[in-house]
């Protein structure tokens, strides 16, 4: 096992988006105790960091995610109540990695590769966008073993239509990523040998937008998304009024009547 957290998630910074990859091919980038403590603890100086205006998170070796350490789960087991604390604390902590890529100010790419099972599938649904190399699997596979995979289903709900996801659930099958696509859980399927650069552009895209602007509405797109309509107009309505009070909404908005470039602080 890896004590070293530094070796367990490469962090390199290139025009003013984080590219963050795990980093334990050996176990396809099993999301470990390690490994789940170190995601969000890079999650959260990424959060304090304004120069970073959009996260890319990747595997390294020949999968993206695998899922939970089911060698590490088993060994968790070997306690007097069979290991229920410390499953209760592991779902706990992944949810708490889940929850703060949602919260995290800056959209976060997922770019996948290989095979997203289990939790490396829930991993892929929670983050705000993914781009994935044709031919990569996607699968909740834990039905297989008899452990249905009640924690991932959350996000996937909400990406994929209720019968598919089901599906996927409960037959333990995989999906590539052209049906990915289709069903909503990857926003787009590329060469391989274009991934990178693919996923490079997007984030690229996203980090010339007003950070502001982003933060804003990354926020907002996720609280109305469980709120009735009515309600939902009502809290974007003053989401739009808090976003025209900035200097730099006000900048951009200025410069595109005026057909020139806008001189933004970010």
């Amino acid at each position: 096992m890896r004590e070293d957290k530094m070796a367990l998630l490469e962090r390199q910074v290139t025009d003013a988006v984080a590219h963050l990859t795990m980093n334990a091919p050996e176990r396809l980038n099993a999301l470990s105790d390690e490994m789940l403590a170190t995601l969000h603890e890079a999650l959260d100086d990424i959060a304090a960091d304004t120069s970073v205006r959009a996260v890319i998170l990747s595997g390294a070796g020949k999968a993206f995610c695998a899922g939970h350490d089911l060698k590490q789960m088993t060994a968790g087991r070997q306690v007097e109540d069979g290991g229920r604390a410390y499953f209760t604390d592991l779902f706990d902590r992944c949810t708490g990695v889940m929850t703060r890529i949602r919260t995290l100010p800056q959209p976060v790419i997922a770019q996948v590769h290989g095979i997203a099972t289990a939790a490396g599938c829930q991993l892929v649904a929670t983050c705000d966008l993914a781009v994935a190399a044709h031919g990569t699997r996607f699968g909740v596979n834990g039905v297989n073993i008899g452990l249905f995979c009640s924690t991932p289903m959350v996000p996937l709900s909400r990406n994929i239509p209720r019968k598919h996801v089901f599906e996927m659930l409960t037959t333990g099958h995989f999906i590539e990523a052209d049906r990915a696509v289709e069903l909503g859980l990857i926003n787009r399927a590329v060469p391989q040998d274009t991934l990178v650069t693919d996923t490079k552009a997007l984030a690229d895209t996203i980090a010339s937008k007003l950070a502001t602007a982003v933060k804003i509405g990354k926020s907002a797109y996720y609280d109305q998304m469980e709120m009735p309509v009515a309600d939902a107009y009502q809290m974007t309505r003053d989401v739009m009024v808090e976003n025209m009070m900035h200097r730099d909404t006000e900048e951009g908005i200025n410069a595109f009547i005026e057909k020139r470039s806008p001189d933004w602080s970010q």
